[in-house]
């Protein structure tokens, strides 16, 4: 999962937003340094992450990447479920928009924002004023997050190539999203992730 999908999960759990945000700018035990609720969203991100890369449809997905391309699947996968949330968002929670959802994120986390680590407060820069969530939506922004993420890590050089695979598989990317987010969804809700 990235960003949206973190946050809407959060939502529906209601958990701390800016905790599930930040969980990957944060390292070791988070209760040792963060508030409570704020810990308790690092560790639910934590967990979302782990639960969702063990899931049969999640492996299934993997297993479409070549092998050139294999290794950073996992990283691609996150941007790849975000963008089936973004472009299905109208379906998915239809009581409020999508830029409604995400003006709200933002007033709740960026007044805590002096809080947090120098490279999350960085990433916030960008990540609600370009509009990268909505942004998702379109599968050819996709290419760019990949690309610029490989660029940022030059031993993730891979992801832009893995673009490829995102089109070429695009349709079983969307019924696999549709297989495993709608019960991540009624997780969050019952508190059970």
């Amino acid at each position: 999962m990235n960003f949206l999908a973190h946050l809407h999960l959060a939502s529906l759990a209601d958990s701390s937003l800016i905790g599930n945000l930040m969980a990957d700018f944060v390292r070791g035990n988070p209760r040792e340094v963060w508030p409570e609720k704020v810990a308790a969203g690092i560790l639910l991100h934590r967990r979302i992450d782990v639960m969702t890369d063990s899931l049969p449809e999640v492996r299934a997905a993997r297993s479409l990447f070549r092998p050139e391309t294999y290794r950073v699947a996992p990283i691609t996968l996150d941007v790849i479920w975000d963008h089936f949330l973004s472009l299905n968002w109208d379906k998915i929670h239809p009581e409020k928009s999508l830029p409604a959802f995400l003006a709200n994120c933002r007033s709740v986390i960026e007044p805590k924002l002096h809080t947090t680590p120098e490279r999350f407060r960085t990433l916030n820069l960008y990540l609600w004023t370009d509009r990268w969530m909505e942004k998702y939506a379109e599968a050819a922004y996709l290419q760019s997050v990949l690309s610029g993420m490989a660029s940022r890590r030059p031993r993730l050089a891979a992801l832009t190539d893995s673009f490829q695979d995102f089109i070429a598989h695009y349709q079983q990317f969307s019924e696999l999203f549709w297989q495993f987010y709608p019960q991540m969804m009624a997780k969050a809700s019952q508190q059970a992730l």
